[in-house]
């Protein structure tokens, strides 16, 4: 059994899927701020991983910009709003988001590509990333973080969403 995670790791979280509720369709996005619902459960998790002192950083991959679906100015709304459901939920804050506004194949930055999370080792050079997590709920976010050998846990397959992750993460190992 792993170490529960603590600083300076950080937990990983992506958006959609984990965090909120998916925008319903296939290729459909969260376009305005008025349609990001958090999942159940998610703000007091996160809540957990704040009172853990680890920092809690989103990571999401975010076509929408490139397909012209939304602008920059509508995602930052779109964050604004989750910062406010945590915290009026849970007290709870995400420390960070980073997020890719390219087209597949465009950038290094797009998961399953590791850019966003060396974006915020470059914000906190402090963060471990070994001893770090990502958690989300596509193949390409574990891959994404198991390129850089944290512990990688996939909502909707290993477990069955974020709070049953972040009771995996924070879990010490039994006294021997």
């Amino acid at each position: 059994m792993r170490a529960a995670l603590k600083p300076p790791g950080a937990a990983f979280l992506d958006r959609d899927g984990t965090i909120n509720v998916k925008a319903g369709g296939t290729g459909n996005y969260i376009e305005s701020a008025d349609e990001l619902c958090l999942l159940p459960g998610v703000a007091s998790a996160i809540r957990r991983l704040n009172d853990a002192s680890l920092r809690v950083i989103v990571v999401t991959n975010q076509r929408g910009i490139a397909l012209g679906r939304m602008t920059l100015d509508d995602l930052d709304l779109i964050h604004a709003r989750l910062n406010r459901l945590l915290a009026s939920e849970s007290n709870a804050r995400v420390d960070g988001v980073f997020y890719c506004p390219h087209e597949i194949g465009a950038c290094t930055c797009r998961k399953p590509d590791v850019g966003l999370f060396l974006q915020a080792k470059n914000r906190w050079p402090d963060i471990d990333l070994q001893a770090s997590a990502m958690i989300g709920d596509s193949p390409n976010d574990v891959t994404a973080g198991q390129k850089l050998g944290m512990r990688s846990l996939l909502v909707g397959g290993d477990l069955p969403d974020l709070p049953a992750a972040v009771d995996v993460l924070l879990e010490e190992p039994p006294d021997t």
